[in-house]
C-alpha cells in the first residue's frame, strides 16, 4: 500500500484517530478529516499539524482523489461519508488496520489486554521504556501524567498499545487487539463486559484465545495466574505463557506487599519495587509492567527507577481538590469489580476516612440490567453511595434497563447506605450538606458526569467556615 498517499479520516477528532492522522501527516501523507465534535484541544492540535477538518459528516467531504477512507469505530451505517465510500467503491480501512499496516509491522509490539487495568499498565510500561531511553510509540485510552499525551508514534523499535477487546468497526466485528501484531501480550484479567456487543463470558474468552493465537513462538503472554478465566484461555496457547500473581503456583510471584498513603511496595522474583499508587490492583499492574519491561530488555535498575517515578493516569484516583478537609477524587471505575477495587484502594490510602461514592451508570454495560445485583454489592462497600440518573436510558431496550431505584434499595440490603438522586445539582447539595471534614468523596464515571467535580468543590467552598 506504499503508493497510497491521500487519506481522509471520518471521525478524526477521536484521541487515537487524531494522533494517527497527525503521525501520518508528519510522514508526508496528505490528510483531511471530518467529525461532528470539532473542538479544542484536538481541533487545535490537528490544525497546527496542517490538517483540514470539516465539521459535520457529508458525502462531499470525501476528496475526489482520496486513496483511503479511514472510518472510525464510532461511525455506523447511515453515516453519509461511510455510505459515500461504499457507493464510490473506495478503499476504506479501520484505524487498527491503518496502525497494523503503517506503524506496527516489523516492530516489537507490547499489547496490554484485560477487562481492568489496561490503561494504567500500558502507561506504566510505556513510561518504563521511555524513562530508560527506548523512545517507544504508544496508544493509550487515557492521559498518563508522565507522558503528557495518550498516543505517540516514534521511529524506535517499540510500541506499547492498550489492547481493547471492543470491536474494530461497523464492517469488522473482530476485537481491535487482533490487528496489533503482538510480540508480548499482557492479560490482566477477564470478566464479562461490553454487553452491547458480547452475549456471554464465553464469547469474551473466545476473543482472548484468538489474541493468544497471533503471538509468535518467539514472543510471550504474561497472564494473571490468580484469574481462572485467564488460566482457561491460556491453557493451550501456541505461544509461551508465564503466569504473574500472588498465588504460590505463579511463575512470577508477588510477595511482601505493603500500602501507605503515599504508595505501595512489593517484591517480585526477589526484587523490591515501590510505586506511587495504592491498591492490590495497582500492584498487579506494576508486576505486569515489570515482567514485560524485562522481556523488552530493561534492567532491574531501570524498571525500579521507572516504577518509582510513575505518577499515574488522569482520572484514576486523581485528587481534584480538598476543601474544608473534604477531598474530592475522580476515578474512571464503572464495572462492579473496578468499583470494588477502587473502594479497597481508597480505604487503604485514606484509612479511617468516611468514604462517599457518587456513581454515574454511563457505560453501555452499566446502563443495562446485567449487573443490577453486582453493582449493588459493590456500592454497598463505601459508607455512602449515591446513584445518579442513567444517561440516554431511552436507547436501551425497556426490559434490559438498569433500575436505579432498585439499585439504591438493594445497596441497603447488602448492608450499605444507598440513594438514587437524579440530578447533579441535587447530588452536590446533598454531599455539601452532609459531608464533614476528613471525608473522601469519590466520583466514579467513564464520562464527564455533568461537571460534578468542579460543582462539588465550588459548593464545598461556599459551605466552608469563614
Amino acid at each position: 500500500m506504499s503508493e497510497k498517499k491521500r487519506f481522509h479520516f471520518t471521525g478524526i477528532c477521536g484521541t487515537a484517530m487524531g494522533a494517527v492522522a497527525a503521525a501520518m501527516k508528519q510522514r508526508g501523507y496528505t490528510i483531511t478529516g471530518s467529525d461532528t465534535n470539532v473542538y479544542p484541544p484536538m481541533s487545535d492540535f490537528l490544525r497546527n499539524q496542517g490538517i483540514t477538518i470539516t465539521e459535520g459528516y457529508q458525502s462531499e467531504n470525501l476528496p475526489a482523489d482520496a486513496d483511503v477512507i479511514v472510518i472510525g469505530n464510532a461511525i455506523s451505517r447511515g453515516n453519509p461519508e461511510a455510505e459515500a465510500a461504499l457507493d464510490r467503491k473506495l478503499l476504506y480501512m479501520s484505524l487498527p488496520e491503518v496502525l497494523k499496516e503503517y506503524f506496527l509491522h516489523g516492530k516489537r509490539n507490547f499489547v496490554v489486554s484485560g477487562t481492568h487495568g489496561k490503561t494504567t499498565t500500558t502507561s506504566m510500561l510505556a513510561w518504563l521504556l521511555r524513562q530508560a531511553g527506548r523512545d517507544p510509540g504508544f496508544l493509550i485510552g487515557g492521559l498518563p501524567k508522565n507522558l503528557g499525551q495518550g498516543a505517540y508514534f516514534s521511529p524506535s523499535g517499540f510500541n506499547v498499545l492498550e489492547g481493547d477487546e471492543y470491536d474494530t468497526a461497523f464492517f469488522d466485528k473482530r476485537s481491535k487487539f487482533l490487528h496489533y501484531l503482538p510480540e508480548c501480550v499482557v492479560m490482566n484479567n477477564i470478566e464479562f463486559d461490553h454487553a452491547d456487543i458480547y452475549n456471554s463470558i464465553e464469547e469474551i474468552k473466545l476473543t482472548f484465545k484468538r489474541l493468544l493465537n497471533v503471538v509468535p513462538r518467539s514472543g510471550v503472554a504474561f497472564v494473571n495466574g490468580d484469574d481462572p478465566n485467564c488460566l482457561e484461555v491460556s491453557a493451550n496457547a501456541p505461544c509461551p505463557v508465564k503466569t504473574v500473581g500472588f498465588g504460590a503456583n505463579c511463575d512470577h510471584r508477588i510477595v511482601d506487599v505493603s500500602y501507605d498513603r503515599d504508595g505501595s511496595s512489593f517484591t517480585l522474583d526477589g526484587e523490591p519495587y515501590t510505586i506511587q499508587m495504592t491498591g492490590e490492583f495497582n500492584v498487579r499492574n506494576a508486576a505486569m509492567a515489570t515482567v514485560s519491561g524485562q522481556f523488552a530488555g530493561l534492567s532491574i535498575a531501570e524498571i525500579r527507577a521507572g516504577l518509582a517515578s510513575f505518577e499515574g493516569v488522569a482520572r484514576r484516583q486523581e485528587v481534584r481538590g480538598e476543601i474544608n478537609g473534604i477531598r474530592v477524587i475522580d476515578d474512571f471505575a464503572h464495572h462492579p469489580t473496578a468499583i470494588k477495587l477502587a473502594v479497597q484502594s481508597l480505604r487503604q490510602r485514606y484509612n479511617g476516612s468516611r468514604l462517599w461514592v457518587l456513581f454515574e451508570p454511563r457505560s453501555n454495560t452499566t446502563r443495562r440490567a446485567v449487573f443490577q445485583n453486582e453493582l449493588a454489592e459493590a456500592l454497598a462497600l463505601p459508607d455512602f453511595a449515591v446513584v445518579a440518573a442513567v444517561p440516554d436510558l431511552h436507547k436501551i431496550p425497556e426490559n434490559d434497563r438498569l433500575d436505579p431505584d432498585k439499585l439504591a434499595a438493594d445497596i441497603g440490603l447488602y448492608g450499605g447506605h444507598g440513594r438514587y438522586v437524579q440530578t447533579v445539582d441535587e447530588i452536590v447539595a446533598i454531599v455539601a450538606a452532609e459531608a464533614r471534614p476528613g471525608d473522601t468523596v469519590a466520583v466514579l464515571s467513564n464520562g464527564g458526569f455533568g461537571g460534578i467535580h468542579g460543582k462539588l468543590l465550588e459548593s464545598l467552598k461556599e459551605c466552608a467556615p469563614v
